[in-house]
């Protein structure tokens, strides 16, 4: 099921597609949060010999692939807003159908918002969205171990632990190692945004959880 394009809220958090016109104010949220960002983003391992190297696109042309395939169905790119401000951005990707029904989760936040729940209130939000409104039954992220903040972000929200994939992307201009994250949507039939604001309101929001 295609439903984009689809807004998300909670309180003062919103997911909303990414637009051409965000490009100022997520360049400058990028350049802001350069050191806080380089050790876990994406990059393009080299060619083979006598090829010619790729070049990373534009923001224009970013967005322009992220919006061809969120209409095609197999992605869901938005941006993080905290308080009216673009604060991150938030990606759904490989949807997959049939007797998989999956997606993977990737995303980063502005650093001067880290720690105040925005981040797993976003990915809370998106899982429900992926489970109750499109039907998939399992959602995936994939965090390098040396990524404690990031893997912080799915504890609180009870995500299993599965394992180690031995050099999966090319981050930082290496082959990384990842931790594999992943929720099915038999283990929240109450909703995942429900069970964090529970755990927020008890107290329990710095504890990490985990399903068993």
């Amino acid at each position: 099921m295609n439903t984009w394009p689809v807004e998300l809220t909670d309180g003062d958090v919103v997911l909303r597609p990414i637009r051409l016109r965000d490009q100022r104010a997520w360049r400058e949220v990028n350049r802001r949060n350069r050191d806080w960002l380089r050790p876990w983003e994406a990059t393009i391992p080299p060619p083979p010999p006598g090829a010619a190297p790729a070049q990373r696109p534009t923001y224009r042309q970013m967005v322009r692939h992220l919006r061809a395939e969120a209409h095609a169905g197999r992605m869901l790119p938005f941006v993080i807003e905290y308080r009216g401000q673009l604060v991150g951005q938030l990606t759904v990707a490989g949807i997959t159908w049939g007797s998989m029904c999956s997606a993977h989760v990737g995303y980063w936040v502005d650093e001067a918002v880290a720690g105040r729940g925005v981040m797993p209130t976003a990915v809370a939000m998106v899982v429900d969205h992926c489970f109750r409104t499109l039907g998939l039954h399992r959602v995936e992220v994939c965090i390098r171990p040396e990524n404690l903040p990031s893997r912080r972000v799915v504890e609180k929200l009870g995500f299993r632990e599965e394992g180690l994939r031995p050099r999966y992307l090319h981050i930082d201009g290496a082959w990384r190692d990842h931790l594999v994250y992943a929720l099915t949507a038999e283990e929240v039939p109450e909703g995942l945004l429900g069970r964090w604001h529970r755990a927020r309101a008890s107290g329990g929001s710095d504890r990490p959880r985990e399903i068993k």
